[in-house]
């Protein structure tokens, strides 16, 4: 295990992390609906999807995925229609403005199973997250890794992720009071959808 080489690729990591995707709009998404329960709900969905896709990748099987072009583009196209449909949602969500003037999370399985579900189709189905680990991984890892170097560079981007991911939900459900006044959560279903229609659109044309 080089650790030289681990600690650059913990930089790229985290840079990478900080900047603005799916799942951060997926996550504020599902805090602003649900509440910290149904935002770390979707946060779960998202890290179980980033360790699926890592460790897929860690271990070969990224390669079949972008090399068998029907099965990559199926995974590109039914992630980008996924992140359209709930873009649909909050935008509709915000024309309408009819919420709730109760600002207790709502809870239930059904909260939870919606929020790890919409959390685990937008990142599993976002393939650019294999094709990152089959870009870089390798230049990290060497000729001849270790079982553990892999698991350890395997893990890294969905703990610092998940650890990214937290901070903003936990931070979102401390300002709910705020954020679900109707003005506000207008405006923020608006700017939510929208980044969600661009990040579907960029993923489904790039």
């Amino acid at each position: 295990m080089n650790w030289a080489s681990y600690a650059a690729f913990l930089g790229l990591v985290a840079l990478l992390t900080l900047l603005p995707g799916p799942d951060t709009a997926v996550a504020i998404k599902n805090t602003l609906q649900g509440g910290r329960r149904r935002g770390g709900w979707c946060l779960f969905g998202i890290s179980t999807a980033s360790v699926v896709q890592s460790t897929a990748a860690a271990a070969g099987l990224g390669v079949l995925i972008v090399t068998v072009e029907p099965l990559f583009l199926t995974i590109k196209y039914v992630g980008a229609a996924y992140l359209l449909f709930l873009a649909v949602q909050a935008l509709r969500s915000a024309r309408r403005g009819e919420y709730s003037d109760d600002t207790t999370p709502s809870g239930g399985s059904s909260s939870a199973v919606a929020g790890w579900r919409q959390g685990f189709i937008s990142n599993i189905c976002n393939p650019k997250v294999i094709a990152f680990y089959l870009a870089v991984l390798p230049q990290f890892l060497g000729t001849e890794p270790t079982l553990t170097a892999i698991a350890v560079y395997a893990v890294t981007f969905p703990l610092i992720g998940t650890a990214y991911l937290a901070v903003i939900i936990h931070g979102v459900h401390r300002a709910r009071e705020v954020f679900t006044r109707r003005r506000i959560r207008r405006t923020m279903d608006a700017v939510t959808g929208a980044a969600l229609v661009a990040f579907g659109l960029r993923l489904a044309t790039e």
